[in-house]
Parts: C-alpha cells; structure tokens; sequence
C-alpha cells in the first residue's frame, strides 16, 4: 500500500477548492488532500492558527497567493510539524503603503455594492495571462469562485492580507524541501519575488512556468501538478540547491 503524504491546499483570495481541480484529481495516488477555507479570520497569523486547527500532527503543505502567505506564517508557527512547503505565486514583503491604500479602496467599493466591478474590472485583468483573458471557461471559473467566496469573506481577506508580514528573515531558517512556482507573466507576484526566496532557502527549488500568470494552477494545471508531484516524492536530504 502506497504511503500518501498528508498535503494541505491553501487557496489563493476568493478562490476556492476548484482552484486546486487539476491537482486533487492528479495527485490523488501520493497525497491525501485537504483545502483549507482561508476566510474565516482577518489577519494572516489567525488564518494560520485556523489552519494548524485542522492538521495532522506532521503534514506538507502547499499555498497560492494568500495562501502562500498564509502557509509561510504556518511554518513560523509550527516548523517542526511541516514536512514540506510549496509556495505559489507568493510574495515574502510587507504589504507597501500604496497597497495598502489600494485594498482600503476596493473595500469601500464593495460596501458600496460594487462588488463584481471589482472583480471583473479591477481584479480579473491582474490575475491570468492577457491570452487567457477571453477564455471563457476559466474566466467562469474564477468569476463563480468569486462569487461564491462572496462580499464579506472578500473583505476579510483584505483586512488579513494587510497584517502580512516581512517574512524573508523566517525563510533563511526553513530545513525543509520548498518548492516556489510562478508564472513567468504573473504581475502580481512576479518571478523576481521567487528568486529572491530561493536565494534565501536553504532546500528550495524553483519553477518559473511560461505563459502563465497568477493563477497558475489554474491556467497551467499540468505543469503545476507536476512540479507538486515531484516534490511530494523528493526526498529530504538537506541540500542546498542555490
């Protein structure tokens, strides 16, 4: 009997379990998979302690996005229960002031109504390859997970996102194997983001996927469940990879 790694899938904002289809269905033979809803809290070490809530004593565990932000605060809390760590489309910074400013607008457009406007006008263009912005069915996809997260959730994800932290420091101290993926077009949290954590991870590989931008599961399925596979299967040897 084939021993399954138990992965935890933490999706990225105003995604849900379809963020992670492709993976769930291809990676089913190595891993025992959970996602985690990330819209109960509003701040990233909450939503962390939400996630160490419901998880095995040691597990992997995998992050797009917010996700990625949230499984990093994950390991901070609980180093030794991480088995491995896969960060997606991440981003290690705090947040900068005009960040800031910019999630304090879309919330107030959202309580005034305007949530969907924010979606497909402010959101969507920023989120997937520009050829992929007329492809019907991921954009239904995206739009429905959206829709479904729904208004409020989305607000609490802002508030937590805004409490991230500068996490590069608590990087230099990970021993475990650490995939970071991107998409070569991601505008959100572009290549250069990942070569700097890679730079600071002592055990860290690096996948830059080409025509893809920031929902990479999403957009390049295939590529991405097999960068998952093969870390899931590589084993720990404490090397150093950069």
């Amino acid at each position: 009997m084939v021993h399954k790694t138990p992965l935890l899938l933490l999706p990225g904002t105003l995604c849900d379990e379809r963020l992670w289809k492709h993976q769930l269905a291809s990676l089913d033979d190595i891993a025992d998979m959970t996602v985690i809803d990330l819209t109960v809290a509003t701040s990233i070490k909450e939503l962390a302690h939400s996630v160490l809530e419901r998880a095995p004593d040691t597990f992997a565990i995998a992050g797009l996005s917010l996700g990625g932000i949230v499984a990093m605060e994950v390991v901070r809390q609980a180093p030794e229960r991480v088995s491995k760590i896969a960060l997606l489309n991440s981003n290690p910074y705090a947040p900068r002031p005009e960040q800031l400013e910019t999630w304090d607008h879309l919330e107030h457009l959202v309580e005034q109504g305007r949530f969907m406007e924010v979606l497909k006008e402010k959101l969507l263009p920023n989120l997937i390859h520009p050829n992929r912005q007329q492809d019907e069915r991921l954009v239904s996809t995206i739009v429905s997970m959206a829709e479904k997260i729904g208004p409020e959730a989305y607000i609490r994800q802002l508030k937590a996102v805004a409490t991230r932290s500068d996490t590069r420091q608590n990087l230099e101290q990970l021993q475990c194997d650490t995939l970071l993926l991107t998409g070569m077009q991601d505008n959100v949290c572009p290549p250069a983001y990942h070569e700097e954590m890679e730079e600071l991870i002592p055990n860290s590989t690096l996948k830059v996927i080409d025509q893809c931008g920031h929902l990479s599961s999403l957009e390049q399925p295939e590529a991405v469940s097999g960068a998952l596979r093969a870390w899931l299967l590589e084993k720990n040897e404490g090397r150093n990879d950069f």
